[in-house]
C-alpha cells in the first residue's frame, strides 16, 4: 500500500523509476480543481520549496489536475507516469484533492512540513496508479471546545489534520454548561458571560484539584467565517452544535430567564466550573424558543452546512416535574411526560431547520419521546440508537462511545495520563464497524457514515488533545475511508507497519501522538485522578 494511509483502494506500479519533481515543475489545474491548485503551491510548494508555475497541460514530466465524470462522488485516479509526470483525476474537486493528499504522503515527511528543511533536494515519485474512493460519505471528528478552549488557530491546525487523513466532517462542538464560544450578536452576554469560569475541575469530577484561573474565550462571527472557509478550502464541512434543552448552564448564567426560574434562583448560577450531568436544563417556554430560533438564526448565516446539531443529550428532566410552568406546558400540548416534553422541545426546532432548508441531527437522546420527523441520529450510547433509528428510516451517523471515544485511555498501565473509560487501543478502534451486523442492506443505507469523538474535560490544551487523538485518529480515518473487512480479519500489523511512516509525518507536522511504547514522562499527569472504568466495553 505504498506506506499510505489511510489504504487506497487499489495500487498497481513499480517502486523504481517515477517522476522527479523540483523547481522546474509546474502545474496545471483544470477548471474545477482550483482548491486543490491553491493547496498545493501553498502548502506542498511551501514545504518543498517549488514554486509549481502554471504549465502547459501537455507538459511532460509535471502535475496536472482533472475532473473526470466517470469516477464517483470523492474518488480520484492518481497516475505517476515516467515521461508523462503526475496526474489527478477527481470524481469531483473534493476526490482531486483527496489525491493531492496521496501524493503528499509519497513524497515522504519532508512533504508535512511548513519550510523546506534540504532546499535543494529533488524529490521522487515512483511509478504507480492508485484508484480509490471512500466508503463513506461523512467521515467525522468532534472536538469539544466549550469544556476547554481551543483558540482559532489550534481549530485550523486541526482542520488540516483531518485532511491530511482525508476526514470530511468537522463536528464543531461549541457549547456546554462550562462555556458558549460563538458570538451571537443579538445576545451579547452569551460570549460577555457565558464564555468564561472562575475556575476548572483539573482531571475527573472527584478529582480534589482545582486550576484557580479563570478559563475561557470564544469566536468571533468573523472568526468562524474564517474556520468555515479554511474548511470548505479542505473539502471539510463545518457541522455546529449548539446544545439544547441540557447542557445548557452556560447559557442560562447569561441570560437567568431561560432556566426554570420556578424551581431555582437561576440568577445565581454561574459558568460551571466541574464535570458531569448537570440539572440546570432550559425551560420550555416561548420566551426560550424565541431566543434560541435567534440564537440559530445567525448560526446559519454562518454555517452552510446541510446539518445543524442541537445536543438533545443528557438533559435531566428533575426541574420539568418540579416545575409547574412544565408540567402546564405538558398538559397544553396533551403529551404524556418529560420524555415527550423533550421530544416536543426537538421537534419544534425539527420543523424550524426544515422550514429554512436545513436537516436537524441530534445525539440518540432524541429518540425518547419519539424520534422528530426528518431528524438524523449521532449513535453514541452504543449501537442501539443507531439501529433503531436506521430501522425507521432515519439517517444515522456511528460514533459508539465504547468504540470511538478518544478521551478514553489508551492503555490500563499506570502512566496513563488521567484515565478515562474503558482501555481503547490503536488496535481497537481499527477493528471498529460502523454498520452493525443486524441492519438490512436498506437499512443499512442509512448508516451516513462514522465520527470519533473528542471531549475535554481532562484535555487541558493542545498537547493533550494531540495526545488523546493520536494514533488513533489515523486508524478510524482508515476505518471511515478504505474498504476494509470484517472486523477479525482486518491486517492490523500491516497498519502497525504503515504507521512506522506515518509517525514520521506526524513529527513533521508537530502532532503530540502517544508513542506506541507508552506516554512520555512531560504526557503523563501523576497525581491527577480519573475515572477508569475495568473489563471490555459492552457493544451493545
Amino acid at each position: 500500500m505504498s506506506e499510505l494511509i489511510p489504504a487506497p483502494r487499489a495500487v498497481e506500479g513499480s517502486h523504481r523509476s517515477g517522476v522527479q519533481l523540483d523547481r522546474d515543475t509546474t502545474l496545471w489545474a483544470a477548471a474545477g480543481t482550483e482548491t486543490t491548485e491553491r493547496w498545493l503551491r501553498a502548502t506542498l510548494g511551501a514545504a518543498l520549496g517549488l514554486p509549481l508555475r502554471p504549465g502547459p497541460k501537455d507538459a511532460r514530466g509535471d502535475v496536472r489536475l482533472l475532473l473526470d465524470d466517470s469516477l464517483g462522488p470523492e474518488a480520484y485516479r492518481l497516475s505517476v507516469t515516467a515521461g508523462q509526470g503526475v496526474e489527478i483525476r477527481g470524481g469531483d474537486p473534493a476526490g482531486v484533492f483527496w489525491g493531492a493528499q496521496t501524493l503528499r504522503q509519497l513524497l515522504g515527511p519532508e512533504a508535512f512540513r511548513r519550510a523546506p528543511v534540504r532546499p535543494d533536494l529533488t524529490l521522487g515519485v515512483p511509478s504507480r496508479i492508485i484508484e480509490d474512493a471512500p466508503r463513506f460519505r461523512w467521515r467525522g471528528l468532534m472536538l469539544d471546545v466549550a469544556r476547554h478552549f481551543m483558540p482559532k488557530d489550534g481549530v485550523l491546525r486541526y482542520l488540516d489534520l483531518m485532511a491530511a487523513h482525508k476526514l470530511n466532517v468537522f463536528h464543531f462542538h461549541l457549547t456546554d454548561d462550562q462555556g458558549w464560544r460563538p458570538e451571537i450578536l443579538r445576545h451579547p452576554r452569551l460570549t460577555e458571560v457565558g464564555s468564561w469560569r472562575a475556575r476548572t475541575k483539573f482531571g475527573h469530577r472527584a478529582s480534589p484539584l482545582w486550576e484557580e484561573k479563570p478559563h475561557g474565550g470564544h469566536y468571533t462571527q468573523d472568526d468562524i467565517r474564517e474556520i468555515v472557509a479554511y474548511a470548505a478550502e479542505r473539502h471539510i464541512t463545518v457541522v455546529p452544535e449548539i446544545d439544547v434543552p441540557g447542557h445548557s448552564q452556560a447559557a442560562i448564567a447569561a441570560y437567568p430567564e431561560l432556566g426554570n426560574t420556578d424551581v431555582v434562583d437561576t440568577s445565581a448560577l454561574s459558568v460551571w466550573d466541574t464535570w458531569g450531568i448537570n440539572p440546570n436544563v432550559l425551560a420550555p417556554t416561548e420566551n426560550t424558543l424565541r431566543f434560541y430560533e435567534g440564537v440559530f438564526e445567525e448560526v446559519l448565516e454562518l454555517f452552510p452546512s446541510e446539518f445543524i446539531h442541537v445536543g438533545g443529550d443528557e438533559c435531566l428532566k428533575d426541574q420539568w416535574r418540579r416545575s409547574p410552568t412544565a408540567q402546564a406546558r405538558i398538559r397544553e400540548l396533551g403529551l404524556k411526560d418529560e420524555d415527550e416534553l423533550q421530544s416536543w422541545f426537538i421537534g419544534h426546532f425539527d420543523t424550524w431547520l426544515a422550514a429554512r432548508g436545513r436537516r436537524l441531527i441530534g445525539w440518540d437522546e432524541i429518540l425518547e419521546g419519539g424520534l422528530a420527523a426528518g431528524a438524523a441520529v449521532s449513535s453514541w450510547r452504543g449501537y442501539a440508537g443507531g439501529i433503531a433509528a436506521a430501522r425507521a428510516g432515519h439517517d444515522v451517523v456511528m460514533c459508539p462511545e465504547q468504540q470511538v471515544y478518544l478521551d478514553h485511555r489508551q492503555a490500563d498501565g499506570p502512566d496513563e495520563p488521567v484515565p478515562i473509560g474503558y482501555v481503547r487501543t490503536v488496535e481497537d478502534v481499527y477493528r471498529f464497524e460502523p454498520v452493525p451486523p443486524q441492519l438490512t442492506e436498506a437499512e443499512a443505507g442509512h448508516v451516513l457514515g462514522a465520527q470519533a469523538n473528542l471531549w475535554t474535560e481532562v484535555m487541558e490544551d493542545q498537547a493533550r488533545v494531540d495526545y488523546q487523538a493520536f494514533p488513533r485518529l489515523a486508524a478510524f480515518a482508515e476505518v471511515a475511508w478504505s474498504a476494509l473487512p470484517a472486523p477479525a480479519e482486518r491486517d492490523f500489523a500491516g497498519f502497525e507497519h504503515r504507521m512506522t511512516s506515518h509517525y514520521r509525518r506526524l513529527d513533521a507536522l508537530g502532532v503530540a501522538y502517544r508513542p506506541p511504547t507508552g506516554p512520555r514522562p512531560w504526557q503523563q499527569r501523576p497525581g491527577v485522578l480519573g475515572r477508569p472504568i475495568e473489563g471490555a466495553p459492552p457493544s451493545r
